[in-house]
């Protein structure tokens, strides 16, 4: 925490010549007006006819960017109707940049990126890498065996569960789950009420992080080929074929948001299934690997989580809907849409706001 205290206090000395590179402006035009706010950490900034008030972090959770950008825009606001709120990090992703934009909060972080809008002033960069990406970390929260107690909290955004609960419903012991709640906690996702039950604060926002996260690629991969005229007739036949072995399996990607909201045909169906039955499954079907005129994707899952939640929906076993929006991430055809309009179907998915 010192050494962190240290860096923003750093960071908030050198915060002219920053916003002087990234505003292209002279930097002798900057100018620190004062310090603002009970613990000094917000900062009153001249530059290019601006006011500036400007909230420096070294680093956040997208959870703890959304917190931040609203305490500096609300700063702004009590300040003057014209200033402008901005918030520094070292690298803001894509979910952060969303909760920004909710509070309507200009931003820059330290690998150059940026998006600062206001009347008469117009300054983005975009697609800078992260140029602090921490090595020798612990396991992330959105890691396979983690992002079980994240799946679940996402599969039941309303309401609160133990931390014993929890562990019984996704298969880990206490102890692991008591560290990934104190972590979710700290990073502003969840929020614990009576009996210090865990509850989700922002189902939108965590699910943003987590697909921000996720890798499909990940899992194991088999693509190949069946005959079927259509996606639909495929995924049917795949679907009784594994239901006649028993093993543990269910559709994913296209497939299940095709079961799950009918929108968007598609012609590739995905099955997540276990390693055992793979090699029956491929005999039976007649299944031919080749990636390149692929209709078929067999995948043999990095967690057994993914089937947490899996049910039949109208004749074919699917993952729960919080993994078939994030599976979606990583399939073509019109794989955006549909997760676009499988989120819609959820309202406590929806976009921020």
């Amino acid at each position: 925490m010192l050494a962190k205290a240290k860096l923003e206090q750093r960071l908030m000395n050198e915060i002219s010549g920053m916003l002087a590179r990234v505003l292209d402006a002279p930097l002798e035009s900057v100018k620190l007006e004062q310090r603002i706010g009970d613990n000094r950490s917000d900062l009153v900034v001249s530059a290019s006819g601006k006011v500036f008030i400007i909230e420096v972090k070294e680093t956040l959770s997208p959870g703890r960017v959304s917190e931040a950008a609203k305490q500096v825009a609300s700063v702004a606001r009590s300040y003057s109707r014209r200033a402008v709120p901005l918030l520094v990090i070292r690298f803001m992703g894509e979910t952060g940049r969303r909760a920004c934009a909710e509070e309507k909060v200009a931003w820059f972080d330290l690998s150059g990126n940026a998006r600062i809008v206001a009347p008469g002033l117009r300054v983005i960069i975009d697609g800078r890498p992260n140029a602090f990406r921490d090595r020798g970390k612990p396991t992330n929260l959105f890691a396979p065996k983690s992002a079980r107690v994240v799946r679940w909290l996402l599969m039941h955004p309303d309401q609160a569960f133990t931390q014993r609960q929890i562990a019984r419903s996704t298969d880990m012991t206490e102890g692991f789950v008591s560290r990934i709640s104190a972590r979710l906690e700290q990073e502003g996702y969840v929020e614990r009420g009576q009996h210090r039950a865990l509850r989700v604060r922002r189902p939108d926002l965590l699910l943003d992080a987590w697909r921000e996260a996720y890798q499909f690629p990940q899992h194991r991969l088999h693509a190949g080929h069946v005959a079927a005229r259509t996606g639909p007739e495929l995924a049917s036949l795949v679907g009784e074929v594994l239901a006649s072995q028993g093993g543990a399996y269910a559709a994913t990607g296209l497939a299940a948001a095709w079961q799950l909201t009918h929108f968007a045909g598609f012609r590739i169906a995905t099955f997540f299934v276990s390693s055992e039955s793979l090699s029956v499954l491929v005999a039976k079907l007649r299944f031919r690997e080749d990636p390149r005129g692929a209709n078929l994707w067999l995948v043999e899952p990095n967690d057994e989580g993914v089937f947490h939640g899996a049910e039949d929906r109208d004749g074919l076993r699917c993952v729960h809907p919080v993994q078939a929006y994030l599976d979606l991430k990583g399939h073509p055809e019109r794989a955006p849409e549909a997760a676009e309009h499988l989120r819609a179907e959820f309202p406590s998915w929806k976009d921020h706001g």
